[in-house]
């Protein structure tokens, strides 16, 4: 996506402090891939789809918009092929760079993360490695973990709850029930309407997490999160959704979150705890800054200044 730097940073200082390379490939090379899936790769994924969620009537066998549902399942084969081939655990994509492509990757990326891949969008790359790490240290662990961003808030006075979503890539590890396999108009792309996964996330305990660059040091942002039932119909949000209250308070929260430098994309995970998001800062020698139940403006500033301090004499 163009003009985004928040998505950006040091791929050499990442490569060095955190062991990960980012390789950069055209379109074409996955559309090749595509292409030269199989027919039986492709009937196999349908059948997939078609056991595994609750497919709306127009994508079911038979239905008038079933052929969307079989050029979803190309793509994720040829994705897949294309990760495997690469021994890729991670991966992002863009919406201004899809020739070839006749819809947005919707299903497969959620397939995907489901699986264990690492996904960040407009090629956020960093989110993509952050949402891999977890998807490893969680293995086998109870709950889920996803790419997200804030999509929207309710403001209730004493309520206050924050929607998060994205237009089609959420990972259904953090789903509360079957999710629907559905297709609906999409403007951003300019391609034909996406299949994606629709849901609500599973109520309970998570964290929030986001990695930045900030020249000299990568730092992860992590927030506590209370994710809650969502009690009413989003008819005009078809995509999967969590809705959360960040702790200690909404207004304490996001003023954290933006003076630590949060950015817009982030993980959330229901199955990492504080002490293995310690864990993952001090062993990557990175920056860990928390927002919790006990957090306070005036603590977090005294926070972030003395770590200003301590990376600084380190650097020297």
């Amino acid at each position: 996506m163009r003009d985004v730097a928040v998505t950006e940073g040091d791929k050499v200082a990442a490569q060095m402090r955190l062991g990960i390379s980012v390789d950069g490939y055209g379109i074409g090379d996955l559309v090749d891939e595509m292409s030269a899936a199989s027919t039986d790769e492709i009937e196999e994924l349908l059948g997939v789809y078609d056991a595994s969620y609750r497919v709306v009537e127009d994508l079911q066998v038979g239905g008038v918009r079933r052929d969307s549902l079989v050029k979803a399942a190309r793509i994720e084969a040829g994705l897949r092929r294309f990760l495997r081939a690469g021994n890729y655990g991670a991966f992002t994509d863009t919406f201004q760079d899809l020739h070839g492509l006749p819809q947005l990757p919707g299903i497969a990326v959620q397939r995907l993360m489901a699986d264990g891949y690492g996904f960040g969008a407009e090629g956020d790359w960093k989110t993509a490695a952050l949402l891999r790490i977890i998807k490893e240290i969680t293995r086998g662990a109870t709950g889920g973990t996803s790419f997200i961003e804030d999509y929207t808030y309710d403001l209730t006075p004493g309520n206050e709850q924050v929607l998060g979503s994205h237009m089609l890539e959420v990972c259904p590890s953090i789903a509360d029930e079957q999710p629907s396999c559905e297709i609906h108009p999409l403007g951003i792309g300019d391609r034909d309407d996406p299949v994606r996964l629709v849901f609500d996330a599973t109520p309970g305990r998570a964290v929030l997490l986001s990695m930045l660059d900030l020249g000299d040091r990568f730092r992860l942002v992590a927030n506590d999160i209370e994710i809650v039932a969502v009690e009413e119909k989003l008819p005009r949000l078809p995509v999967a959704r969590a809705l959360w209250r960040p702790l200690p308070d909404y207004f304490t929260a996001t003023e954290a979150w933006l003076t630590a430098g949060g950015p817009h994309h982030s993980v959330l995970s229901s199955a990492v705890d504080s002490e293995a998001v310690t864990d993952l800062a001090t062993i990557a020698g990175i920056e860990l800054v928390r927002v919790d139940a006990d957090t306070t403006l005036q603590g977090l500033l005294n926070e972030l200044r003395w770590n200003d301090g301590y990376y600084a004499r380190e650097a020297r």
